[in-house]
């Protein structure tokens, strides 16, 4: 007689609690988010176009809505998304050409990435804010 085997329980596929995080797991997961947000940020920069084609006033009430220290902070992460996003974009490109495979390369891209959007974004808002004259 044929003996009944248990089956083993294993997940299907392998979960979170198998892996643990890489700086370029989480790259990943950065690039995807902030392609996402670039969406929503995009909107408000067409609101703001459309506003001043529309004329003086609707312009000065979108000016005023991004003035608002909480507009600040959305147009800054705006910023950072967008660099953030085309600094990843220039790090798949260079990965397109058949360069920077090895783990440490993956890694120091990666690193940079992040550093280079927080950076050039600290730069971009010091310089428009300097310009500008402060908040």
């Amino acid at each position: 007689m044929a003996e009944a085997r248990r089956a083993v329980e294993r997940p299907l596929s392998p979960h979170l609690q198998v892996y643990s995080f890489l700086i370029n797991m989480v790259m990943s997961i950065m690039h995807r988010a902030t392609g996402a947000a670039l969406y929503f940020g995009t909107l408000l920069l067409a609101a703001w176009l459309v506003s001043a084609a529309m004329g003086q006033k609707q312009y000065e009430l979108v000016s005023e809505l991004f003035a608002h220290p909480l507009g600040k902070v959305v147009l800054f992460g705006y910023s950072w998304a967008l660099i953030h996003h085309m600094l990843g974009g220039i790090r798949h490109f260079i990965w397109d050409t058949g360069r920077g495979f090895q783990i440490w390369q993956v890694n120091l891209l990666s690193w940079l990435t992040i550093l280079g959007s927080v950076t050039l974004t600290i730069v971009l808002w010091a310089a428009a804010l300097g310009i500008r004259g402060g908040f």
